[in-house]
């Protein structure tokens, strides 16, 4: 069904039937109730405190486990945060952050997988694009300065992958 035929179905359908549906949908979708709980009460601190702690769980679990160090679980959330419509430094705040734990981690336990690193320059390009796609470099240059700092310091096999991406 294309959006137009969506438009079309919804200018018939009466108030109630309208409201019966959006219900049903609220019921029956994960998705589409945490996007109405969102929009009428945005815990946006809470969703953000949840998403930090299990980043940095993902390079130092709290049981003493191995870290696992996937760059999918900081992902995953910013995708949901952009689908609920979360506030774009906020978003940005997480892109960063996933990068900044990554390199309080490495400062500990040398990584050899170049995957990792690649991953990592991935995380800041878009992180980058993200920030100067949403006008708010300026809040966040002292951030990426520091990145970009650190993945020198630390001798990044990569990092004047860093300095380009963000210079």
């Amino acid at each position: 069904m294309s959006k137009k035929d969506l438009k079309e179905y919804i200018h018939h359908l009466s108030k109630e039937h309208l409201e019966d549906q959006i219900l049903d949908l609220y019921t029956r979708f994960k998705e589409v109730k945490e996007f109405y709980d969102f929009a009428f009460n945005p815990k946006e601190n809470k969703l953000m405190e949840e998403c930090k702690f299990k980043i940095s769980k993902e390079y130092f679990p709290v049981n003493g486990r191995k870290a696992k160090m996937r760059r999918s679980v900081a992902q995953g959330y910013i995708r949901h945060f952009k689908r609920l419509g979360v506030e774009s430094s906020l978003i940005a705040d997480i892109m960063l952050y996933n990068i900044e734990v990554a390199q309080t981690y490495t400062t500990e336990l040398y990584i050899k997988q170049e995957s990792f690193y690649k991953s990592m320059l991935k995380s800041f390009q878009e992180a980058v694009k993200y920030i100067r796609e949403n006008g708010i470099e300026a809040e966040f240059k002292a951030r990426l300065n520091r990145i970009v700092d650190e993945s020198i310091d630390q001798r990044w096999m990569n990092r004047e992958g860093f300095q380009k991406s963000y210079h």
